[in-house]
């Protein structure tokens, strides 16, 4: 009996006794989220680069009409991609645009923006706004994703997926040309005339 007894009080902190105690101790699995699918699966984002051919698109503009990249063959295109309508910097951004489009007309390039925003919401900001030029309708985010331009964003720590502002632009080819990654939303038209110096 005595032997029995000091045996097991040496054997009390492993096997089966060990396992009870530690069970207490160890984390729980935390409940099902669909984020944990978001940060365990994230989105696999094209990289395009300078010299590529574009990737062909196909999305309804403002008044509901399908608008291809096709359509612009044989013409430069500055194709920009903006998170949303009637937002403060989105607003200055398309504004600059509009200040400078003839000056980008005359030069021979059209302007086409894309967001995920609806034909109803595109109308209100160009009525808003009188912008000249067409805006497409990416509600499905098939174009931003092609783009590489849909990925991971973060507000005041909170972690979400949005559009990435960035600007291609494509010549008569359909080659992109140059992408600005960060644009200068005050003076992007400036910007995009001096990097589109060397396309004239």
């Amino acid at each position: 009996g005595r032997l029995r007894k000091n045996k097991l009080r040496k054997t009390k902190g492993v096997g089966p006794f060990a396992a009870r105690r530690d069970e207490k101790n160890f984390p729980q699995p935390q409940p099902f989220t669909p984020s944990m699918v978001f940060y365990s699966n994230p989105i696999i984002m094209t990289t395009l680069a300078e010299g590529q051919k574009a990737p062909a698109l196909s999305a309804a503009d403002q008044n509901g009409k399908t608008v291809r990249l096709s359509a612009f063959k044989g013409q430069k295109l500055v194709l920009y991609f903006y998170p949303k309508d009637m937002t403060s910097t989105c607003t200055v951004q398309a504004c600059n645009l509009r200040d400078h489009h003839k000056e980008l007309i005359k030069k021979g390039w059209a302007v086409v923006g894309v967001s995920p925003d609806d034909e109803a919401s595109h109308q209100k900001f160009i009525s808003k706004h009188e912008l000249p030029f067409t805006l497409l309708a990416d509600t499905d985010q098939q174009i931003l994703q092609a783009y590489g331009v849909w990925g991971e964003k973060s507000m005041y720590g909170r972690k979400y997926m949005g559009v990435i502002r960035t600007t291609f632009l494509i010549d008569a080819k359909g080659v992109i040309r140059h992408i600005i990654r960060k644009p200068q939303s005050a003076k992007h038209a400036q910007e995009i005339l001096k990097l589109a110096a060397d396309m004239d």
